[in-house]
């Protein structure tokens, strides 16, 4: 099955935030990936979902690691596996199904990510 991680990222330039979550869903030798603002939650309102460039799949497993590019740091904080299929067109919508630290639906869709129920 592949698999998916979140990663709290802290202190990536690019964000005012200074602290947000890296969605990496595993696509063959790399991961798509989105920026959230927290790690989705069952059933909560839906939020933003930034698509970013594909990751190395080097972060799928347990690691604490500066980010190339002097990026900030990353750690991966939750992980499992998923099933059915991402879409060909990496802006189509997504809906899987993960097992692992986070169970139920996620879907990805108009630029918003939810987790709901099974």
């Amino acid at each position: 099955m592949p698999r998916y991680a979140l990663l709290r990222h802290t202190g990536a330039p690019d964000d005012p935030n200074g602290c947000h979550i890296d969605l990496l869903l595993e696509d063959g030798d790399t991961c798509r990936t989105w920026r959230l603002a927290t790690v989705p939650q069952l059933n909560e309102e839906a939020q933003p979902a930034v698509p970013l460039p594909p990751h190395r799949r080097v972060w799928l497993e347990p690691r604490r690691a500066a980010v190339s590019g002097n990026r900030g740091w990353a750690e991966r904080i939750h992980a499992g596996s998923y099933s059915g299929d991402l879409p060909t067109a990496t802006d189509a919508d997504v809906t899987l199904e993960l097992q692992g630290d986070l169970c139920g639906f996620l879907r990805i869709t108009n630029g918003y990510c939810f987790l709901s129920n099974p």
